[in-house]
């Protein structure tokens, strides 16, 4: 089997919101295509016009090209050998950031492609199941007054959620406003529901952080979540030494060789890689690996379509100790409707996809619907 096409599919709503903090008003599919037919699907969760281009570009010397070039003719089920030529392939322009936002959606791809070239789950492929379902927190963005949040919470518990995320927004713009709305999302949630509160990046030092996160407790947050800018690393370890409150960070790093320094550096308590952004799939395994080593907790970020929904669940699946499945809620088109499976809440949880590769399959008409040339 050889790979005939690499394709980087930019869908985008009519309308977008650029002062919202929603990564799902727009999508980059990644859809890679072989001799014998069978075709494998990823995303990348980043600009998408930017990751097309890097897709696309046409090469520039040995350690400087685009991806798609570097593919084609090569055999899919190469996927270690081929993450590593990507890197290397790039490693003049990329390294971090874009680029391995673009190696992520394509390392996906190939894991989805040959898991459906056999006939397994993805995570079968990854060397077995350790649970069938998971808990899935609710998670949304942070309403701007403390009625709201109340409304949106109740809402989501009524759905059957047992724990719920309020993120970005409101929070930051004042220390009095943060503790009113967690105070409100509490009473909403009542005593059986986990809260965890995304800061957004909204408190400016660590000092400030040590002294909102106290301010917090008494809501009982399961963690506080990206309060400090991520390049902080002083201040985020600072932070975690202060307080009881987990703390949670990671989801703008990517590869291990930033999760290794996040680990090290800034001793927080959990680690939220996102498989559309760090490397894909098989960085993602790595990663977990590097965390069990420090008895760090994983929880994947998972904020876009349903295919980064359906590649964290098979990651989830395959790893020993996945407490939460972060489940975007978010009332966009895409999020709601670009894949078919519908990843239903029972008692909390979502099952794992059992189906081949990654276990979706994209809507054709929702891709034509949004295309953008």
């Amino acid at each position: 089997m050889k790979i005939t096409d690499v394709e980087a599919i930019v869908l985008r709503q009519p309308t977008i919101d650029n002062a919202k903090a929603d990564g799902s008003q727009d999508a980059l599919v990644i859809r890679i295509s072989t001799d014998e037919g069978i075709t494998g699907i990823g995303e990348a969760d980043s600009v998408p016009s930017v990751i097309k281009a890097i897709v696309d570009a046409p090469p520039s010397h040995a350690v400087a090209g685009g991806l798609r070039h570097l593919l084609i003719g090569e055999d899919p089920f190469d996927i270690e050998r081929l993450w590593d030529k990507l890197y290397r392939g790039s490693i003049y322009y990329g390294r971090r950031g874009a680029v391995i936002h673009a190696i992520s959606g394509i390392d996906i791809a190939l894991w989805d492609l040959k898991g459906k070239a056999l006939g397994m789950p993805v995570w079968k492929l990854l060397g077995g199941s350790f649970r069938s379902e998971i808990r899935a927190y609710a998670s949304a963005l942070m309403p701007e007054t403390a009625a709201e949040v109340e409304t949106l919470v109740g809402g989501l518990v009524e759905r059957g959620f047992t724990a719920v995320k309020l993120g970005w927004g409101p929070w930051g713009r004042d220390a009095d406003l943060d503790v009113a709305l967690a105070r409100a999302a509490r009473a909403a949630a009542g005593d059986q529901v986990e809260l965890m509160f995304d800061i957004g990046l909204g408190w400016p030092d660590a000092n400030h952080a040590i002294q909102q996160v106290r301010r917090l407790e008494e809501f009982r947050p399961y963690w506080v979540e990206e309060p400090l800018m991520p390049d902080n690393t002083a201040g985020y370890r600072k932070l975690a030494a202060a307080v009881e409150t987990r703390i949670a960070c990671g989801e703008e790093d990517v590869t291990r060789w930033d999760f290794e320094n996040l680990i090290e550096k800034t001793r927080v308590d959990v680690i939220q890689p996102d498989v559309t952004r760090v490397g894909g799939i098989s960085e993602s395994m790595r990663i977990v690996q590097l965390a069990e080593l420090t008895s760090t907790e994983v929880v994947f970020h998972s904020w876009s379509t349903g295919i980064i929904k359906a590649a964290t669940l098979q990651l989830a699946a395959a790893c020993p100790r996945i407490p939460f499945f972060e489940y975007c809620v978010a009332d966009t088109e895409l999020n709601k409707r670009l894949v078919t499976e519908r990843f239903p809440l029972k008692n909390g949880n979502v099952a794992i996809p059992q189906g081949p590769g990654i276990g979706i399959e994209i809507d054709e008409d929702v891709v034509r619907e949004f295309s953008v040339a």
